[in-house]
């Protein structure tokens, strides 16, 4: 009988870039859209429809001997693949537990480094859609940035530290994904920080995030400073953590900048964009390390699986950094936006507290990769 994988597992397997081979079953076009992607992950993709009347495309196309992943949307189709090919001599083969929907929600945590203090800082990455999250831990408190609505993965990790989560922030209002920061806050007792301009349509309570106003993780001196960066949204609001650490929401990336249009202020905000890549940041020191709040491939991942990289590094390599003259600029930001993400009003309104979709209906809404970003 054939087995199955978690997405734990298969996670381990692209963070430690071990080879691995994937038959995704799903249709062409989601497919094109959003895969699984690592240095060592090879995919093939055979559509379920073609497989009906038996596993003939991909006999030709695979060894019977070596290890296959089959993959679909939710977990059913590739279970039944899977036990075909392995009627039909395949030795090795497994499926993946809940299929494209579950990997899209997976995190796995990486630490970044020790802070002040006994301090630490980790990064949440959720490898099936390059969104980046954060926790903050100071003694026997921690802060979660940008939480995901999978609020439980960031308060079992708070547990097992033995940590109170006092504080969740989301540096902008999300148009990507469902934020879990609100809902976090509820659960744990926190408090909740969105930036006050990116708040005039929400239906709830929060405090504001706004610079001049340091956050305090723990009893010691873990200091959270919010810097005003608008351009992805009016609001975007970047955070300096410990002296060293530069979390940039969506306004900065490794390879890429913050989109301004999810809003539909594209021609309103891309000036506001420049303003805080060409000028807010660049009064920054050069030494801090820009921790994005998402990553658009694989090879933005370092050894480790975190993505971070010096600021001063970034204006030499990040080709968006380095368009001197404005117009230009703002030609190059408003020709290169990507299609918007998939619901991205729709999941607007959810994190505005306007709409409660049910958690299934979230789940859809989210589906694909991110589209935050600005691509030269």
């Amino acid at each position: 009988m054939s087995q199955s994988i978690t997405t734990k597992e298969l996670a381990r397997r692209v963070v430690n870039r071990e080879e691995t081979l994937i038959l995704d079953v799903r249709n062409t076009d989601e497919f094109d859209d959003w895969k699984i992607e690592g240095d060592s992950v090879y995919v093939i993709n055979e559509p379920y429809v073609n497989l009906l009347d038996g596993i003939d495309p991909v006999t030709k196309k695979l060894n019977k001997d070596q290890e296959i992943i089959v993959v679909c949307a939710k977990g059913r189709s590739s279970k039944k693949v899977a036990k075909m090919m392995e009627e039909n001599g395949f030795t090795n083969v497994k499926d993946l537990e809940g299929g494209m929907k579950a990997w899209s929600e997976h995190l796995e945590p990486v630490k970044i480094a020790d802070l002040n203090d006994a301090g630490s800082l980790y990064q949440f990455v959720r490898l099936g859609k390059g969104c980046l999250s954060y926790m903050v831990i100071s003694e026997n408190e921690a802060a979660v940035i940008d939480a995901n609505r999978m609020t439980d993965i960031y308060e079992r990790f708070a547990e097992e530290k033995g940590v109170t989560i006092k504080h969740t922030i989301d540096t902008h209002l999300h148009a990507d994904h469902v934020s879990g920061s609100l809902q976090l806050a509820n659960h744990t007792g926190g408090t909740y920080h969105l930036p006050p301009k990116d708040a005039r349509e929400v239906t709830f309570d929060y405090a504001s995030l706004e610079e001049g106003s340091d956050l305090t993780v723990g009893n010691t001196t873990v200091k959270v400073q919010p810097i005003y960066s608008p351009g992805h949204t009016i609001g975007s609001t970047s955070l300096i953590i410990d002296d060293r650490y530069l979390l940039t929401g969506d306004i900065l990336f490794v390879k890429s900048i913050g989109r301004p249009d999810l809003a539909g202020k594209a021609e309103d905000w891309v000036g506001d964009l420049r303003e805080t890549l060409y000028s807010r940041y660049k009064d920054l020191s050069d030494d801090l390390i820009v921790l994005p709040g998402h990553y658009s491939s694989i090879e933005e991942l370092s050894e480790d699986a975190s993505v971070n990289v010096r600021l001063g590094d970034l204006y030499q390599r990040n080709k968006a950094l380095q368009v001197e003259d404005e117009q230009a600029f703002r030609k190059m930001v408003t020709e290169n936006l990507p299609p918007q993400p998939n619901e991205h009003d729709n999941i607007r309104q959810t994190n505005m507290g306007k709409v409660n979709p049910a958690e299934e209906k979230q789940r859809e809404m989210e589906i694909g990769p991110n589209r935050c970003a600005v691509h030269v």
